[in-house]
């Protein structure tokens, strides 16, 4: 509770999990992998697409480096990259100068996947922002994109661009 607001003054419909921020984001997780499975199918899991689209997009990259563009743990890539590979959508080598690292490229059969996606994944989008109306949706995009952003360092595992990409 804020310094300046005795336990008399406290609003408490802000303790309502309705009024937390993060509960609404919960929820909005709960309806978006509940749209994504709606319109994709039960053939990947958000993550697995999460991580098949960023390495269409960085063929050769790492794991760990792959694992960070997706922004999830270096344990739960492994994971997810293993089942990648078992389902015949990526391709893991080791990396002749680091032989403890894998490089990562999607399979023909992968790209393939992805781009069957294409339209399933736009409808998704569709969905999921029809409650708003058009300058709602990019002004809640911009909000979102930036909490996400500006709270990235919070996270247990933070969004980390290449070098490359994080320079500007």
């Amino acid at each position: 509770m804020p310094t300046n607001q005795t336990p008399s003054s406290f609003d408490r419909t802000l303790l309502d999990p309705y009024a937390q921020p993060g509960h609404l984001l919960r929820r909005a997780q709960q309806i978006s992998i509940s749209l994504f499975y709606d319109e994709l199918g039960d053939e990947l899991t958000p993550v697995q697409y999460a991580i098949l689209t960023q390495l269409a997009t960085h063929p050769g990259i790492d794991q760990v480096s792959l694992a960070g563009l997706a922004a999830i743990d270096t344990s739960t890539g492994a994971t997810v990259c293993a089942r990648l590979e078992e389902k015949g959508l990526l391709e893991r080598k080791v990396i002749p100068h680091n032989r403890r690292q894998r490089a990562l490229t999607i399979t023909p059969n992968g790209a393939r996947l992805l781009e069957s996606f294409e339209a399933g994944a736009l409808r998704l989008r569709e969905r999921l922002l029809a409650p708003l109306k058009p300058a709602e949706q990019l002004q809640f995009m911009e909000l979102l994109a930036k909490l996400v952003r500006e709270n990235n360092e919070q996270s247990r595992a933070p969004l980390a661009l290449p070098p490359a990409e994080n320079s500007c």
